[in-house]
């Protein structure tokens, strides 16, 4: 049982490691009366064992004879171990079951064979482990306790394993099958036996079907049923183009021509009202692939900038250890140029303080001057770039307001916001608790609003909350941080018609969501090719307390690169982006369709013409998909798979197949569900399994997106991943892809 019980989970490893599981200290197991409440069962509860009569068993220990001769003969008392992994035994170190190749029943050994006469068969067990170590020959008090340590499964214990790897199978079938493995007829598999019995529930007949199908009879030197579903489970097998998984893009167009993995209040790793701010969470996005990082800089204390989402609750995190950490992350995963969004909200002198410590702790690897070969009509391009950091900020020549003032970024943000009717009642609302703890671009709204300009403060009884000047200084830049903006100055977008003056590429202009869906609705075309020669930075509203993400599809339909989201906050949107900079080596840059970025394109998001292509999905199977209760041994996802295209509005669709019923283990479905694309280049195909539920909202199960021009077609297994991101390996869609293009 010991060892039987171990193999079938080991699949799912429980918390604690071996490591810690041979550390565990004696003194914390019960005694042998039982006297000693032990600490819950955590591990074993997860894997659905705590209610197997054998488990609960051992767990309280028996009292075996350890045989080393004709007249050694040592009794000592055997424990599992609440992980689960480890056996406790008095005056030696735990075994590891991991350890254990077999237990054997009778006299099985060469030991029992010589020295075990004395105790009859059915009490002898001998535990052979992997490698040289010598086999550990016990006999235990009755046959039936020498049963609860053998690696015999019973009926019952074969429905537990079920139960753990997700599947309910009806107990007639499931029965039969049972007494087909049984060979011995004793009522317990072993060995071979559950081998077998797993082989056949592990079989994949539409996997079969499709060998046979295609393999024809002289197979002599050709691959085999077992290689065909091993290729097919391979990076080969996968839906993502192994081709696409490193950098296969050219990298020598200007910058403007990449869509630009862009990370939202990087600083944060909660909401931006009272999360947490920290530096570990630009270690985070680096790995992630983000190339465009925000800093949202105020005054701090000793002449120290610091970062931290203004008039919050957020805490508060030193501007240099930030440049630290990104010197130390930055090109950890990515060789592509790396920005600094800063947002600047401090006065002169720890303006320059910030661009002091930029210099000195990135060196040579930030930007300060033009390169000597960069034709001054385009941006350089990301090779042109490698490992070097460029600063987005206020460039003073060009960056007078209408007074004469030198406007900051933080300025030019509020003041476009200002101009949003959206947020006129929230600021409001916020004005009448209190100044001082609204977001970004909703805070110190008192240059204007209701109350007017700064001269109308009284008439509302309220006073601006600037004793010492500081907001007043903040609306300048200082030259030393004004010189570090090379490729990347600042620049409101006042309007889309072509200037008469030739290009300048190096602005960069910072819009709210509300306003780049407006100018997407708005200007169409002229957004189109002024993304074509300009980066373009979009960011979540500031009434997105909760840290909510908006969907970047729309801003990448009208060639946006700066896209910038909380990737602190799961969602689809999330998903979305991490499909968006799955290939090209996750590098962070992805070139743009050549639609996009043709400066004369007629192209239009809103208006993309007819349908051009036709992709057909038929959903198969599912394998092992995980339980979304662990705490309920019996609880079995009901699952269903949608697939969504995110891509222009016309194109956007999701489609679903049925459910299948009290089935996480291996689910079918053999349905197909077509989608008509007009533009095709931008689509991103997600797909999604969830369970369903009749009562209350389905449960997201798992998830896997990319883009449309990186799927393979044929048959392919699609690895999903969690809400996270991360990997739920073994979980696998099995599905049929067809891409037609007219």
């Amino acid at each position: 049982m010991l060892c039987g019980r171990w193999s079938s989970c080991r699949g799912r490893q429980p918390e604690m490691s071996p490591v810690s599981a041979q550390v565990a200290a004696p003194v914390a197991l019960p005694s042998p009366d039982g006297g000693t409440k032990r600490p819950g069962l955590r591990a074993l509860k997860k894997m659905g064992l705590t209610e197997d009569e054998d488990v609960r068993a051992m767990l309280r220990g028996s009292r075996l004879c350890k045989i080393r001769s004709r007249t050694w003969h040592k009794e000592r008392l055997y424990r599992l171990q609440e992980d689960g992994l480890s056996v406790w035994f008095q005056r030696s170190i735990p075994l590891l079951v991991q350890h254990i190749e077999a237990v054997r029943e009778g006299h099985q050994s060469e030991g029992l064979r010589r020295f075990g006469g004395a105790f009859a068969p059915s009490r002898c067990l001998t535990i052979a482990f992997k490698g040289r170590r010598k086999n550990l020959d016990l006999a235990a008090p009755t046959a039936e306790e020498a049963q609860r340590w053998d690696s015999k499964m019973s009926f019952k214990e074969i429905k537990s394993l079920l139960r753990m790897v997700n599947v309910d199978m009806n107990d007639m079938y499931a029965y039969r099958l049972f007494k087909e493995c049984d060979r011995s007829n004793n009522e317990r598999l072993e060995g071979t036996e559950t081998e077998e019995f797993l082989r056949r529930l592990l079989k994949r007949p539409e996997l079969e079907d499709i060998f046979h199908r295609y393999s024809g009879e002289d197979r002599h030197e050709l691959m085999t049923l077992d290689g065909f579903m091993m290729y097919l489970l391979s990076p080969e097998g996968a839906a993502l183009d192994s081709a696409h998984t490193c950098v296969f893009q050219d990298m020598d167009h200007p910058l403007s021509h990449y869509f630009i993995s862009s990370s939202h209040n990087t600083y944060l790793t909660d909401s931006q009202i009272g999360g947490p701010s920290s530096t570990e969470a630009y270690v985070r996005a680096f790995a992630q692939g983000c190339r465009c990082v925000e800093l949202d800089c105020w005054e701090g204390p000793g002449g120290e900038p610091i970062i931290y989402h203004g008039h919050t609750l957020t805490s508060k995190i030193l501007f240099r250890d930030v440049v630290q950490v990104v010197r130390d992350h930055a090109f950890t995963l990515s060789p592509y140029p790396v920005i600094l969004s800063l947002e600047n909200h401090c006065g002169l002198e720890q303006q320059a303080a910030m661009a002091r410590h930029l210099c000195t702790i990135l060196g040579d690897m930030l930007v300060t001057q033009a390169l000597d070969s960069q034709n001054p009509e385009e941006l350089p391009s990301p090779e042109q770039l490698k490992g070097r950091i460029l600063v987005k900020g206020k460039k003073l020549p060009d960056a007078q307001s209408e007074d004469g003032r030198m406007l900051s970024d933080w300025e030019e943000e509020e003041e476009e916001e200002e101009e949003e009717g959206e947020v006129e009642a929230e600021r409001q609302r916020r004005w009448v608790s209190g100044p001082g703890w609204a977001g970004k671009g909703l805070g110190t709204r008192w240059r204007s609003g209701q109350c007017g300009r700064e001269s109308k403060l009284e008439g509302c009884g309220l006073e601006p909350a600037d004793p010492t000047g500081l907001i007043s200084q903040a609306k300048q830049i200082s030259p030393e941080l004004s010189a570090l903006a090379v490729y990347c100055c600042a620049s409101r977008l006042r309007t889309l018609c072509p200037p008469p003056a030739p290009p300048q590429p190096c602005q960069v202009s910072s819009l709210s969501e509300h306003k780049a869906k407006k100018l997407i609705r708005e200007a169409g075309n002229n957004f189109v090719r002024h993304n074509a020669r300009h980066l373009t930075r979009v960011y979540p509203l500031g009434l997105r307390m909760n840290s909510a993400n908006y969907s970047p599809q729309e801003m990448w339909n009208s060639g946006c690169q700066l896209v910038a989201l909380n990737f602190q906050t799961p969602g689809y949107e999330m998903d979305l982006n991490a499909g968006r900079f799955l290939i090209n080596g996750q590098c962070g840059y992805v070139l743009k369709p050549a639609c996009l970025r043709q400066p004369d394109t007629n192209f239009d998001p809103e208006c993309p013409g007819p349908p051009r292509t036709t992709l057909t999905i038929q959903v198969l199977t599912a394998q092992q998909l995980p339980k979304l209760n662990a705490e309920k041994p019996n609880s079995i996802v009901d699952p269903l798979v949608r697939v969504e295209i995110h891509g222009v509005p016309a194109d956007c669709a999701r489609k679903e197949t049925n459910y299948v019923l009290n089935n996480g283990f291996n689910p079918r479905w053999g349905q197909t569900l077509q989608f008509q694309l007009r533009a095709p280049e931008l689509v991103l195909v997600r797909f999604v399994v969830e369970d369903y539920d009749t009562t209350s909202p389905n449960d997201f199960v798992g998830q896997f997106t990319l883009p449309l021009h990186s799927l393979k077609q044929g048959y392919r297994h699609i690895h999903l991943l969690s809400k996270d991101g991360t990997s739920l390996s073994p979980a696998t869609l099995f599905v049929h892809i067809r891409v037609q293009y007219s």
